[in-house]
């Protein structure tokens, strides 16, 4: 049976990284805070957690998901995706379009959207794809998908950018109607035909074939021309350059409706670790230099880049496992975006745990038009909440997560920060940093739903 009616109490913990307040929740909802929390009638029939030297925050929302499901299920599952997804601190992820069949339906999207649901580890919002088989030649059923159970308000190509001006324009002008977004994945693909890693030193060093900025900085541009031309809103994914952060600032000085990520591997990684040849350095859009790095920390501090996205991308370890130049593109990023971003942008100064929130949660559910996630710590709010340790150091092990994709590019590492506990829907999913049990809905509010 569910345990949406649960009561917990959270014992001193540090709200956004502020001062130590009490949390209760109940039926789903923040019930208390502060100093009234463990006074409330309630309190005494809670399960206490005590949360002191923890960290509070809102149930982090990835813009930037890939579950694979359906189709691809030797490389990932909705349920070992939203496992992993809890583990890391989310409470809601959404699901790119590039499984098999492509999610560019009205009865694609609702399958995904339903496996989240039966999953019942975090709230699974699937993205529409902009073309029909991602084949960048006609429009999918933006309006039925927008219109189904789903509710999808995302579309993207992701993984191929929409490179047709025309058909670009006429997705911008098509979501405006149900206040969806376009996520570009932004990559001239004449620029990079057999590209292999970024174009520059280490590439004319290697030999291999380069991937230059200016193929994702000439589509940003064009990109928000086109969504001010037709007073639309635009999300630019995995920003990787400084010259795209240049380009977005821009834009958003002149009032352009354009919103944006950046990955947590682009925060921290760069194109000379390409010289060992391990294939699990290999990304789309590529890992690029320090410079670029350190701008896109810059544009992720000032505002221009909006939030972090962890184009979570499993593979089956044979097509990582093997030489470069055959070698899938993609990462595994949900465990350890928390701990990157902290490393990244909290030890170093740039950002608070407030903005932590911000960029992680708060932004990113506005961005996906998800009404519930993302709110406020506060008394009425709905209960998505995750407690974190920022004290705890941990060395990542691709075997031990709950993910099946072992690519990850930070095994070894020694991280900081360790989530202890994920509140979604009032429900612990995550308890003392493991998985616990998943929300079940009431049969009532399933019947609602559907």
């Amino acid at each position: 049976m569910a345990d949406n009616n649960g009561t917990y109490l959270i014992r001193g913990a540090a709200i956004l990284g502020g001062d130590a307040e009490d949390l209760l929740i109940r039926d789903g909802v923040i019930a208390a805070r502060g100093a009234g929390a463990a006074s409330h009638q309630f309190a005494a029939e809670a399960t206490v957690i005590e949360a002191a030297g923890l960290v509070a925050l809102p149930g982090m929302v990835d813009v930037h998901t890939h579950l694979r499901e359906p189709g691809r299920e030797d490389a990932e599952t909705v349920e070992t995706g939203t496992r992993a997804a809890a583990l890391g601190g989310y409470t809601a992820v959404h699901a790119m379009a590039n499984s098999n069949p492509v999610a560019d339906t009205a009865g694609v999207v609702e399958q995904v959207h339903s496996l989240g649901r039966a999953a019942g580890w975090v709230d699974v919002r699937p993205v529409g794809a902009v073309t029909v088989g991602l084949a960048g030649e006609q429009l999918a059923e933006l309006g039925a998908m927008a219109d189904s159970r789903a509710q999808v308000r995302m579309f993207s190509d992701d993984g191929i950018c929409v490179h047709d001006p025309v058909l670009m324009r006429r997705a911008l002008e098509y979501v405006k109607a149900f206040d969806g977004v376009v996520a570009q994945h932004a990559q001239e693909p004449r620029l990079t035909a057999g590209a292999q890693m970024n174009e520059g030193a280490v590439s004319a060093v290697l030999g291999l074939t380069g991937w230059p900025a200016v193929a994702e900085e000439s589509i940003i541009a064009r990109d928000v021309l086109l969504a001010q031309h037709v007073d639309s809103r635009l999300h630019v994914c995995h920003v990787s350059t400084a010259g795209s952060v240049e380009i977005i600032r821009w834009a958003k000085e002149r009032g352009i409706n354009v919103t944006a990520e950046v990955t947590p591997h682009h925060l921290l990684l760069t194109d000379d670790l390409v010289r060992s040849y391990n294939p699990v350095y290999k990304v789309n859009p590529p890992l690029r230099t320090d410079a670029d790095v350190q701008a896109l920390r810059a544009g992720l501090a000032d505002g221009t880049i909006d939030v972090v996205g962890t184009d979570h991308a499993p593979h089956p370890s044979e097509h990582k496992e093997c030489e470069w130049a055959q070698a899938a593109m993609g990462m595994t990023g949900l465990e350890t975006a928390l701990s990157v971003v902290q490393h990244t942008m909290i030890e170093t100064g740039l950002m608070t745990w407030a903005d932590f929130a911000r960029v992680t949660s708060t932004a990113a559910a506005k961005i996906g038009r998800v009404a519930d996630q993302g709110r406020p710590l506060e008394t009425g709010e709905p209960a998505n909440v995750i407690l974190v340790d920022p004290a705890a150091r941990w060395t990542v092990d691709p075997a031990t997560m709950a993910t099946m994709g072992r690519n990850s590019p930070f095994a070894g590492l020694e991280l900081p920060g360790k989530v202890v506990a994920t509140f979604y829907k009032g429900h612990p999913t995550v308890l003392d940093g493991k998985l616990n049990t998943p929300y079940r809905e009431s049969a009532a509010a399933a019947a609602g739903a559907a």
